[in-house]
């Protein structure tokens, strides 16, 4: 009876503490810019190609204004430059506005000058469009891995006061697979890092924190990892997903790989519906707002 009375107040305990509130973010590009695409689509033939992101980008706007949900949009400079007033409707929604980056470039290709250069400029550029600080960084494809740990004391001397740019899973194209799984202080304190939401399973990390692993898993396990993360390790997640997701009549770009066609069209007539459920089961918001100044973290160094 008293084990059967802990048990109860736990659950009492539990069931009394008010709901965590996640970061939802959206990783502003388009179809013709991810990395699955880069070896068979070059940079010179983006501006001759239908792009379809602001479409896209306002689709999701009205989606998270119906669920009264607000997110925080990692925004290319290649997309701002072309379409300012879209930037400036993100902000006036209340949602905030962050860098990833010029165009779509690895951070793990690039020297120190060339990513320093790419970060300060995509920054000032957002900034200037939009009126609004810009505190935030995402890497392209989430390329800040063990050889370019430089990176983050390169984002915190621009200005940057926060970067999620690592996953902690073992991937083929990024991931750090023993990186702490949850936000930590980096580049000497001056830098938050908040890695992709993960569980825990069988010795190894899955994702569950969105993009194609949300489209290839059945919804109802990230449902159930996210209730993990948020009931029993009581951690907020981090979801992320593209514009493109939720464009099933995007153009099939000619001479991709079978393996990179998988990763990019899988599901994505099942992304939206996917969405609104997420956003109804769960609390959303912006990174600033669930991230910092909180938070338990560990120490990485580089």
């Amino acid at each position: 009876m008293p084990a059967m009375g802990l048990e109860i107040r736990h659950l009492v305990e539990m069931n009394a503490r008010p709901p965590i509130t996640n970061a939802m973010t959206v990783d502003v590009e388009d179809y013709f810019q991810v990395s699955a695409f880069e070896n068979c689509i070059p940079k010179s033939d983006w501006d001759r190609l239908p792009c379809r992101v602001e479409a896209n980008v306002d689709r999701i706007l009205q989606l998270f204004d119906d669920k009264g949900a607000k997110a925080t949009f990692f925004t290319l400079g290649w997309v701002a430059e072309r379409y300012p007033d879209m930037v400036r409707r993100i902000v006036a929604n209340g949602h905030e506005l962050a860098s990833h980056g010029w165009e779509h470039v690895r951070a793990n290709t690039q020297d120190r000058a060339q990513f320093r250069d790419d970060v300060v400029r995509t920054k000032a550029l957002l900034e200037d469009l939009s009126g609004a600080r810009v505190n935030g960084y995402r890497a392209a494809s989430y390329s800040i891995c063990p050889d370019n740990l430089w990176a983050l004391d390169l984002l915190a001397d621009a200005g940057y006061t926060y970067s999620s740019s690592i996953v902690p899973i073992r991937h083929d194209l990024y991931g750090i697979p023993d990186a702490p799984r949850f936000a930590f202080s980096a580049a000497d304190g001056r830098l938050v890092e908040i890695p992709i939401t993960t569980i825990a399973l069988a010795g190894r990390n899955i994702n569950c924190g969105g993009g194609g692993w949300f489209r290839l898993f059945p919804y109802a396990f990230s449902r159930w990892a996210i209730n993990q993360v948020n009931g029993q390790e009581q951690q907020p997640c981090i979801f992320y997903f593209h514009p493109w997701e939720v464009d099933p009549e995007q153009p099939r770009v000619p001479g991709a790989s079978a393996r990179a066609r998988f990763r990019h069209y899988l599901n994505l007539d099942r992304m939206h519906d996917r969405l609104a459920r997420l956003l109804d089961d769960f609390r959303w918001g912006r990174v600033d707002e669930v991230f910092l100044g909180g938070g338990k973290r560990c120490a990485l160094t580089s």
